[in-house]
């Protein structure tokens, strides 16, 4: 390799490095601030590896507000919404790109179309339909509407089953296969790559959700981790100081489900699509 090549890969590398050390900071700050006392917090200049380290705060914090509860409640909606999140999106964009019936295109562009509209815009009809269901108070709200299909998913599969070849579902139905059966035996184990971004999504957005929890649910033992958080403010206003340690210990807790999430997945997440159109 030339000196001008390793020279320009070297300067890629570093702005990589460079970057990163940017994105990690935010990350590698909270991890710190959970280990500090309460002094090290407002110390000037600002203190990055706590001395000493205080790793009470992790219990301590996790026992000051009920987040075994909050971690359960969490799990009990979070769960349904990414599995029917991942069905409806499948059977939809497996409609939509491998069956051919009157109207589909312009049903699709409707559908892409809604991919436009903010949940803001939407946030008071859905509040008022889901009162007049009386599902207000109950975790109905946050998981039935995944099963009815959420646009990007659709679109995400969708454009993922037309990179399959059509030989092989013709072949399965060839030797007798229904649709349904080339769905489950053709098309979804060549898009396990797809299936998982999906998946992965639904499962960070839900887990981090604030504004639907806080708009549907009103009794404290059924708050999942992202309103758990908000009861630090809460006890604060009782009269109680900031607990910034306890905060960034409850934050790196629940952070770790989706980094581990994340690193188990990996390797299927970054899989190149195309390159699983025609794996056996």
């Amino acid at each position: 390799m030339r000196f001008s090549d390793r020279m320009a890969k070297t300067a890629l590398y570093g702005s990589l490095l460079c970057c990163s050390a940017v994105f990690m900071l935010p990350l590698l700050w909270m991890v710190s601030t959970s280990l500090k006392t309460d002094p090290q917090v407002y110390r000037v200049p600002p203190v990055w590896i706590p001395n000493p380290m205080r790793f009470r705060n992790y219990p301590e914090a996790l026992n000051f507000v009920p987040f075994g509860l909050y971690f359960r409640n969490t799990l009990k909606y979070v769960v349904p919404y990414v599995l029917g999140s991942v069905a409806s999106a499948t059977l939809v964009g497996y409609s939509f790109s491998k069956i051919a019936w009157r109207g589909r295109d312009t049903l699709f562009f409707i559908c892409i179309s809604a991919m436009m509209i903010p949940y803001q815009v939407t946030m008071i009809p859905l509040y008022i339909v889901f009162k007049n269901l009386r599902w207000l108070g109950t975790y109905l709200p946050l998981v039935i509407p995944a099963f009815f299909g959420i646009p990007y998913d659709i679109f995400l599969l969708r454009q993922f089953f037309l990179t399959i070849p059509e030989e092989l579902s013709d072949a399965a139905r060839i030797d007798g296969c229904s649709e349904l059966g080339v769905l489950l035996r053709i098309i979804v184990p060549l898009s396990k790559p797809a299936l998982a971004v999906v998946a992965l999504f639904r499962f960070i957005g839900s887990w981090n959700d604030y504004l639907r929890p806080l708009i549907y649910l009103a009794r404290e033992e059924q708050f999942p981790v992202s309103m758990g958080l908000d009861q630090f403010r809460a006890v604060r206003a009782r009269g109680f100081p900031l607990m910034w340690p306890y905060l960034m210990a409850a934050s790196v807790v629940i952070t770790l489900p989706v980094i581990v999430l994340f690193f188990l997945t990996q390797r299927t997440f970054v899989e190149g699509v195309a390159l699983t159109g025609i794996k056996g």
